[in-house]
């Protein structure tokens, strides 16, 4: 099986790293990540400039291409360009943060796998909650993701399908996780702005929401992220509305 890796942390993020060590038990693996942080980048592509690639020693034995670019300029690229084949399954991640809810939008985790399922590929995109009084263990949530990955790949998790993976933030007692196959939040996460002023008197705003996980209802990621659940959401790219289309024709 040959599998490509990449995230939006940038290509020396740890939960990068830890996946990578547990992914190569399943086959061969090629990282092509971003050069640099690439957080909350949503979908976006390059167009306007090259993308320059240069390879990257991310740990002992462990080498991979950066690219100057976004997590989706990454997909396309390593498809089109850099791999030897086309791969049989693209992992993005392990994210470090939550994407649950309507951060899925703008998750460039999310859209580098959203980009593979663009592409006729499986894909899965793993993030990890990160909680200040919880140590992170990107190992640990490595070694849940290779379970919920067997169990798509088990259930058939085809070309062109995406699932939206993410675990709890559990302390260093606490069991493995169940997983629970769930539908997205919808609900608005509510932005907050600081208003300041630069040397010339003209405002500018920083943007200081904290995310964090919000009312909603029971059965969705929000709900069972929030109660210790690993949570599986699969996602697809079509945005046709459809009941409002069959009524305007």
């Amino acid at each position: 099986m040959l599998i490509l890796l990449t995230n939006d942390d940038g290509i020396t993020a740890p939960g990068l790293l830890a996946v990578y060590r547990e992914l190569i038990k399943m086959g061969e693996v090629h990282v092509v990540a971003p050069e640099t942080v690439q957080s909350a980048t949503g979908h976006g592509i390059t167009l306007a400039k090259p993308l320059l690639t240069s390879q990257v020693t991310i740990d002992e034995g462990v080498v991979g291409t950066a690219v100057d670019g976004r997590p989706a300029d990454c997909v396309k690229l390593a498809v089109s360009q850099i791999l030897p084949r086309q791969p049989d399954l693209v992992i993005s991640g392990i994210n470090s943060g939550a994407n649950v809810g309507i951060n899925v939008i703008y998750s460039g985790t999310v859209a580098a796998a959203i980009e593979a399922a663009f592409l006729g590929l499986p894909s899965v995109a793993l993030s990890l909650f990160l909680k200040s009084d919880v140590p992170t263990d990107y190992a640990r949530a490595a070694r849940w993701s290779m379970r919920v990955i067997d169990d798509l790949l088990n259930k058939g998790l085809g070309p062109g399908q995406v699932a939206s993976v993410n675990f709890p933030a559990l302390g260093p007692d606490a069991e493995t996780p169940p997983i629970r196959y769930c539908r997205q939040c919808t609900r608005p996460w509510v932005d907050t702005y600081e208003k300041r002023l630069d040397p010339r008197g003209r405002a500018y705003y920083w943007n200081s929401s904290v995310f964090k996980l919000g009312e909603t209802e029971s059965d969705t990621d929000v709900a069972f992220l929030r109660q210790g659940y690993t949570t599986v959401t699969p996602l697809h790219f079509d945005l046709t509305h459809y009941p409002l289309l069959a009524r305007w024709k």
